[in-house]
């Protein structure tokens, strides 16, 4: 099952919260003494930003596989969002051991750079979203040959587990990207998303629709789960997409985002007589969003060109930040993953 750890930082007492939360998602992580001990040295310094530079905000950590990474398991993903004032000058605060005494956000991001195997941000006046992920191997991730893809994925009510989850794999040229959604919340959902994630480990090398077919039987003992399915192939420059149930899911591609829509039903439960795919061509500025129906259904796409360049998890974090609302609170788990083209470098 999915394990979420999202952690309100708005007093001292939860930057310990943080710490013993990142420790914990280590050991689960398998990540030896000298590593967990890193994650949590990054997630100390995240939630220490928060409080001092932004008036608090959240730390979302969880455990996420990474397509190429090699035998070393799943890494820690730190997650820092924030409605703070911004960064005035990124690349200053990036700077190894810049301080400040202004109200503005920056000391020790330059350590979180240097010590995580990955690390990303992206900053505006509407505040900042800061990504960290550490694994056992010291020096940043492979990238899939296909492209990059990335995630957020926040349980009800900051619950242990989520109902939704994500996950990805590579075959050959071909990048697939899954979004389940369990059907309602807690632990039974997260067993139904949670055998979808497994079933994609087993059949990812076939087509989306196939993909689907194939879950369909391995979510006959849980109680069913929304299901989408997207895959890059970068030997033909295609998108295929393919749904069942209620993901939601836009293609940005030459400047514009469309839907991409599911076919109703529920994998695992009811399961339609016919899985249609949708095929988009695909470029070196496309990017797709999956969501769960956690997210409001009527969330406005970015329209900021150099954030799509980011991490697809900086991507995906700031949607779901940006779609949120006190008026409006969230009323099931929410998962937001991202599908991007391979843009080199850490996008700061």
């Amino acid at each position: 099952m999915t394990r979420v750890w999202d952690i309100p930082v708005h007093d001292p007492t939860r930057v310990r919260d943080v710490r013993v939360a990142t420790e914990e998602a280590g050991a689960r992580a398998g990540l030896d003494a000298h590593r967990t001990a890193v994650a949590a040295l990054v997630a100390t310094e995240l939630a220490t930003n928060l409080l001092k530079h932004a008036g608090g905000g959240r730390l979302v950590i969880d455990l996420v596989e990474r397509p190429g990474a090699g035998p070393h398991g799943p890494a820690v993903q730190l997650v820092a969002l924030d409605h703070g004032p911004g960064i005035r000058d990124v690349t200053t605060a990036m700077l190894d051991g810049y301080t400040t005494s202004e109200a503005s956000l920056g000391a020790g991001l330059g350590t979180c750079l240097r010590i995580a195997g990955e690390f990303d941000l992206y900053s505006t006046p509407r505040g900042t979203v800061s990504v960290a992920r550490i694994g056992q191997g010291t020096g940043p991730e492979k990238t899939a040959p296909a492209g990059r893809a990335g995630g957020i994925n926040v349980p009800l009510g900051r619950a242990e587990h989520s109902g939704d989850a994500w996950s990805c794999v590579v075959s050959g040229s071909r990048l697939t990207l899954l979004l389940a959604d369990g059907l309602g919340h807690g632990a039974k959902a997260a067993q139904a998303s949670g055998a979808a994630v497994d079933e994609l480990h087993r059949v990812g090398h076939l087509s989306a629709p196939e993909i689907l077919r194939q879950m369909h039987p391995a979510l006959r003992h849980t109680r069913g789960a929304a299901v989408a399915v997207a895959q890059l192939d970068t030997d033909t420059g295609e998108l295929a997409f393919s749904g069942v149930g209620n993901i939601g899911a836009r293609l940005h591609t030459a400047g514009s985002w469309a839907h991409l829509v599911s076919h109703p039903g529920i994998v695992g439960a009811q399961f339609p007589a016919t899985v249609p795919v949708r095929r988009s061509p695909w470029g070196p500025e496309s990017l797709l969003v999956l969501h769960s129906d956690g997210l409001p259904s009527r969330w406005v796409p970015p329209n900021e060109p150099h954030l799509l360049t980011h991490d697809p998890a900086v991507v995906a974090a700031t949607i779901l930040r940006d779609a949120s609302s006190a008026a409006s609170p969230v009323r099931d788990d929410t998962c937001v993953a991202v599908l991007a083209s391979d843009h080199p470098g850490r996008h700061l």
